[in-house]
């Protein structure tokens, strides 16, 4: 999913004037990248928090990505059905980063739990 999206960030960015090279295009695309560049590196942490705490700074890149995308949009960088699909994407995205979150906080507390449930017996 955020592999998609950072493939669609590519390809819309390649339509941006070039003025924006290096400030709107290297911004919007580093963002993107850093989604889910942050989803694999927490993934490979030790710990189920820490996991969290990456799934948070991606949903950050994703915001910092939206915002752009918002001034793309009002300065008239980014045609509508081009903006209708971009945040169809950052929507789904968005939902698989709190859905993991939830997940990974739900799964947490049910090993605290079980943990503290074998400790009294």
């Amino acid at each position: 999913m955020s592999i998609e999206l950072v493939v669609e960030v590519y390809r819309l960015t390649e339509t941006l004037p070039n003025t924006e090279k290096y400030d709107l295009t290297s911004q919007m695309r580093r963002a993107a990248v850093s989604i889910p560049a942050n989803i694999a590196e927490g993934a490979a942490r030790n710990t189920k928090k820490e996991f969290v705490n990456y799934l948070h700074i991606a949903k950050g890149s994703l915001s910092e990505l939206d915002t752009h995308v918002e001034i793309s949009r009002r300065l008239g960088y980014l045609s509508d059905p081009q903006l209708v699909q971009l945040d169809e994407l950052l929507e789904r995205t968005d939902s698989m980063l709190s859905g993991l979150v939830r997940f990974e906080r739900a799964s947490h507390a049910s090993r605290i739990t079980s943990h503290e449930e074998q400790k009294r017996t």
